[in-house]
């Protein structure tokens, strides 16, 4: 829809400062201009490039501190573009790295956690860098390559890339980290900065804590001695010690070199969906990452059961927030009821390739559920022995599969990092909010990975995945998990006070669910505050690490009770003034 010059005046008088970057808001510019197209008839772009062009002004010149403070959560760090992640502080960050690194020598205690055993090994190890979708992704990484250069260190730039695609290429080359510019799923908004370390996994907390206090400390001072004013217009091809890489291949080397270990064979698997005419696969990318090696993966193929959507590049992602939803797999569910095929397999990933959920057109499939359908299949299927590891805030149906099975569990607090004590013990490792990996894979979620496995699932069983679900559940007993999440203005040690609020619900104590009081028989409190009632239902209340939110998380036994569950913590919620 094209836009008047008297409404572009508007516009613009209502969000922008001329002049002044600090005082415009140019997303929500950019919010009301994508939600003009997509009410009207068409788009007009002209509008946006210009607001493009003073958004990366900003993102380019910003020299004040970010609004909010660096906080490495439970997967780096986040923040708005423009105001919190810009170039300088994007290159302050680094450098907080950077002493880490340079730290090793007086704190071998660092050693572990880092997987290199000094400074020199860590350069010539060098850094997989990579970004996702996001606007100014490229200015970032440039910018972050600069710093890395000028300190010495060699640079395997994989430009646009996922997340596991890029911990899959610090294995294959045997680097030291990645840093990956991204904030995973959040909205148009905002920017982020995740760093894995040699192990190709999240870092440990032991790390990201002195991260944040080294970047806090150098954004305070507004100098490091490793970033100068050139970073901040540097190009890449003129930056010394930089090599491009193919991560995708890289991924598919390490898919391929480690088969025996986790029984999934990528070539075999889409060959034989190629082969046969009885299967669609529908993949819906959100204009993210993932559209760069979709087609890549299933071997460029024309064929019409491939379906690619929202495979086109758009920063805004069409106006909608980019996560892994019901709401936004609604087109993935729509495509499938449209094909004849009698076996259906459809996914929607995030821009950066981490989180993936599932539907066969009929039945949604979330993590909650897909994570012990994965372990069930590798361990029956497979014949792969071992453990099962899920997040504390994730569907007991893999605890009941693996007590069945005579497997053990471990259940740690949110967070893949949290894995890292069982990684290469554990067959299947998952998270409630749509992350997996597994054995001889990375320590990294990994959309791709559990896309090779739903589709090794429907090949081997036969079946789609809702009717290989429910064929669990009726050996298992069937989970009915939600969560949701209430936004809050409090933070740090005042919201925690205000949590504290929950400790009164102990074991014994009842919580009113649906009219009925319900007995509490456990309580766990490694991650939150997890309650556990006489029938096995639960609910589980948290602080988010990575969003200004308190998180709620609840599974029932029956699908009606699950409605009941998400009112009781609501209503927990409001009784501690959140």
């Amino acid at each position: 829809m094209k836009i008047s010059e008297d409404q572009k005046r508007r516009m613009f008088a209502k969000y922008i400062i001329e002049g002044d970057h600090s005082r415009s808001d140019y997303f929500a510019l950019i919010n009301e201009l994508v939600n003009e197209n997509n009410s009207g008839d068409g788009k007009d772009s002209s509008v946006l490039e210009e607001v493009y062009k003073l958004l990366l002004s900003e993102i380019a010149n910003n020299r004040n501190e970010p609004v909010q403070k660096v906080k490495f959560g439970t997967s780096g760090w986040r923040g708005k573009l423009g105001k919190d992640i810009f170039v300088q502080s994007v290159c302050f960050v680094t450098a907080a790295i950077l002493e880490l690194f340079e730290a090793i020598e007086t704190e071998p205690e660092l050693i572990p956690y880092l997987g290199v055993k000094s400074l020199s090994e860590a350069r010539s190890r060098g850094c997989v860098l990579g970004f996702d979708n996001r606007f100014g992704g490229e200015l970032l990484a440039t910018s972050v390559a600069n710093v890395l250069s000028r300190a010495g260190f060699n640079i395997y730039y994989a430009g646009e890339s996922t997340t596991g695609v890029l911990s899959a290429a610090v294995l294959e080359l045997k680097a030291a980290f990645s840093i990956n510019l991204t904030p995973s799923h959040n909205p148009l908004e905002y920017g982020g900065y995740k760093f894995n370390a040699a192990d190709g996994g999240p870092a440990a907390v032991e790390l990201t804590e002195r991260i944040t206090q080294n970047s806090n400390r150098i954004i305070g001072e507004g100098f490091s001695r490793f970033v100068l004013n050139e970073d901040h217009e540097s190009n890449l091809d003129n930056i010394e010690n930089v090599v491009k890489i193919d991560s995708l291949g890289k991924w598919k080397s390490l898919v391929k070199k480690n088969r025996a270990t986790h029984g999934l064979d990528l070539e075999a698997a889409v060959a034989n969906f190629l082969d046969r005419d009885d299967m669609v696969v529908a993949v819906d990318c959100v204009h993210g990452a993932s559209r760069l090696h979709m087609s890549e993966l299933f071997n460029n193929t024309t064929e019409s059961r491939f379906i690619v959507l929202r495979g086109d590049s758009d920063v805004t992602f069409g106006g909608v927030a980019p996560e892994p939803s019901s709401k936004n797999l609604q087109t993935v569910v729509s495509t499938l009821q449209a094909r004849e095929e009698s076996l259906k397999l459809g996914a929607i990933i995030d821009p950066d390739g981490d989180r993936i959920r599932f539907t066969d057109g009929e039945t949604e499939i979330s993590m909650n559920q897909f994570g012990a359908m994965a372990f069930h299949f590798l361990h029956e299927y497979k014949n792969k022995r071992g453990m099962v590891a899920k997040t504390v805030a994730t569907s007991n149906l893999a605890n009941r599969i693996a007590a069945s099975l005579g497997e053990d569990l471990f259940e740690p607090e949110v967070g893949f990092k949290n894995f890292k004590p069982v990684i290469g013990k554990a067959v299947v490792y998952f998270e409630e909010s749509d992350g997996i990996s597994i054995i001889g894979h990375t320590p990294e979620k990994d959309a791709y990975i559990g896309l090779l496995l739903a589709l090794e699932m429907m090949i081997v069983t036969g079946k789609k995945l809702g009717d290989y679900l429910r064929e669990i559940e009726n050996e298992f007993g069937a989970f009915y998990p939600d969560r949701d999440g209430v936004e809050v203005s409090v933070r740090g040690d005042e919201l925690l006070l205000l949590l504290a609020g929950l400790d009164k619900y102990e074991v014994e104590k009842t919580v009113n669910v649906g009219g009925v009081d319900r007995k509490i028989t456990e309580v766990i409190t490694i991650d939150g505050r997890k309650m556990i009632f006489e029938d096995e239902s639960w609910l589980m209340i948290r602080p988010s690490g990575t969003e200004p939110k308190v998180r709620f998380y609840v599974e029932s036994r029956t699908a009606s009770g699950t409605a009941d569950l998400v009112c009781a913590a609501k209503e927990m919620l409001r009784e501690v003034g959140l």
